[in-house]
């Protein structure tokens, strides 16, 4: 169901953009993009929400060359994140020691794969980020994993210059992103597959005789009807014919057919006729 779908896209945006906030507060490294909106935040002084949401806007422009077309999850990837990334860095405060910050850092991690399980297989459409690899690779002509590289590669690079935080966190996500949202994809998914807008249309059982007899145009029944009188002709000449049929034992004996003569041979008289027996009855005649 549409309802259903959009639920599932905005819990996955919103926790996505909660997750952002928790690798933040750990400290300990953040993702690619992270790394950047961090750098662009200490450098301009605005929130990391508000920089999320700039830099996203900004990615949309580029899809403009790239002939990419966003859908309603592209659009939405842009502000919901980046707002439930500053409520959540509101509500959460910094973590104080070690395993505290790993904790808020694998808490973190789980909650991104599941977040982009749900908004991915919702299916409204990639984020700005990922239709820009996207397009990047059908406009080049590069492999995909070729285009994530590099951007991914220029974005770290870029906010680690500008003061972005890149650390063991950073090195795990890269890690460990993939199978998470590989396996929550596969959690996820199926229930969407069920929902009635696109489930398969179920094999239809065998119509009985009457319904396909009904679903017969006029001009077909005509041509029918007449097939089947020339079968039920066909079925009586067959009845009829002894050879087909057999002999009729209440009948007894049917009287022999007559048959032309041979042609005489040169020289040879041809032997008189003799009269022709009676009439055969109806149901002695052979029918052509």
């Amino acid at each position: 169901m549409p309802v259903r779908r959009l639920v599932q896209l905005y819990v996955g945006l919103t926790l996505y953009g909660a997750s952002c906030a928790l690798l933040l507060r750990a400290e300990l490294g953040l993702e690619p993009w992270g790394v950047l909106n961090q750098g662009v935040s200490e450098l301009t002084g605005l929130t990391v929400g508000t920089v999320s949401v700039l830099v996203g806007a900004l990615v949309l422009l580029l899809w403009i060359p790239l002939r990419q077309r966003p859908g309603l999850g592209t659009v939405s990837n842009v502000f919901v994140v980046g707002l439930t990334m500053d409520a959540t860095l509101a509500l959460v405060p910094p973590a104080d020691g070690l395993p505290a910050r790993w904790l808020l850092l694998l808490a973190g991690l789980v909650l991104n794969g599941i977040a982009s399980g749900l908004y991915i297989s919702a299916g409204f459409g990639p984020g700005p980020r990922d239709g820009l690899m996207t397009g990047l690779h059908r406009r080049t002509g590069r492999s995909l994993r070729l285009m994530r590289t590099a951007v991914e590669l220029s974005v770290v690079a870029t906010g680690f210059l500008l003061g972005g935080t890149v650390g063991a966190g950073t090195l795990l996500y890269a890690l460990a992103i993939g199978p998470l949202v590989q396996f929550f994809l596969r959690l996820f998914a199926p229930a969407l597959a069920l929902t009635p807008a696109s489930a398969p249309d179920p094999v239809p059982a065998a119509a009985p005789t009457e319904a396909l007899v009904a679903d017969v145009s006029p001009a077909d029944a005509s041509t029918a009807d007449a097939s089947t009188a020339d079968a039920s002709t066909a079925g009586a000449s067959t009845a009829d014919s002894p050879s087909l049929a057999g002999p009729d034992p209440t009948r007894g004996p049917a009287p022999a057919v007559r048959t032309a003569d041979p042609a005489p041979s040169a020289g040879q008289a041809r032997a008189p006729e003799g009269p022709l027996p009676a009439r055969a009855p109806r149901d002695a005649i052979l029918r052509p």
